[in-house]
């Protein structure tokens, strides 16, 4: 199902009762990387946070997860993707009662098998857990509604997806592909560099973008820097790099990426600004 970027998901339903959504939040990183090897088994713990004066519900529930730089999202059936460790992973619980101002503890498991069908394990491997809020006005709810009122409204749900992704310990190649370049005017008409990017090896990345420009002389005209992101083997994403700090003009611009260690790669383009 398509979704814009988030990490923090907001769904709204309709259904006949009213109602504010379970107030609840993942304490820490939305993320959990581990390094193994195959037939190595691991574990971690998520810690769910209530931050109101009555018990909240939640489920938990397995997707996987990859996103484009066209800004969608798809959260699949776990276990559909080529590199997902969804199969992997047992959880406990499925479904828990946070009590008011305090927590609850979600325990998971990760059994990296010996293989892939026969092949060698080698790269990034990742999945989602969800962790979702049930209103007490939900048909879902083991707490009951609040009050026997209802009326035609509707029901905000909150659920919270974590990445877990497991690396290949000493295997897997970093590699970028330049998808497209673009000047574009955003809203408001400033000027901006689209770049649209892949992760084309099979390691997760995080790199560092930049982007130098350079007159008809050869003379740097600065320097400017994208934003980090999290990059799957072959996900996407898109760079807007604000150029309103370039004078007009002819430039030749250089766009590095720096994915860590001596994985660094390159583009160049000429634009008329």
């Amino acid at each position: 199902m398509p979704i814009k970027y988030a990490q923090a998901l907001l769904f709204l339903t309709s259904i006949i009762v009213s109602g504010a959504p379970a107030q609840i939040y993942i304490i820490g990183d939305l993320s959990h990387d581990r390094e193994a090897r195959p037939g190595e088994t691991y574990g971690g713990t998520i810690t769910v946070k209530n931050d109101s004066d009555e018990p909240q519900e939640a489920k938990v529930y397995q997707t996987d997860y990859t996103f484009s730089h066209d800004g969608t999202n798809s959260y699949g059936d776990p276990g559909t993707l080529r590199r997902s460790n969804a199969r992997w992973i047992t959880f406990s619980p499925s479904r828990t009662v946070i009590p008011s101002r305090g927590t609850a503890t979600i325990s998971y498991s990760v059994k990296v098998p010996p293989s892939d069908s026969g092949k060698a394990l080698g790269g990034s491997y990742w999945s989602m857990l969800m962790i979702e809020g049930i209103a007490r006005e939900s048909g879902e709810s083991s707490l009951g509604a609040r009050d026997s009122g209802k009326h035609l409204g509707l029901l905000q749900t909150i659920r919270y997806g974590l990445q877990i992704a497991t690396h290949m310990a000493g295997t897997g190649t970093r590699a970028i592909r330049f998808i497209e370049a673009k000047l574009v005017t955003r809203e408001g008409g400033e000027r901006a560099l689209q770049i649209d990017i892949e992760n084309s090896g099979d390691l997760w990345i995080r790199p560092e973008v930049t982007v130098e420009f350079f007159d008809a002389k050869g003379v740097s005209q600065g320097k400017l820097a994208g934003t980090r992101y999290r990059m799957y083997p072959g996900t996407s994403v898109r760079q807007m790099i604000d150029l309103k700090t370039i004078p007009s003009g002819s430039y030749k611009a250089l766009v590095v990426v720096d994915a860590g260690g001596d994985d660094v790669f390159g583009a160049q383009y000429t634009l008329q600004l």
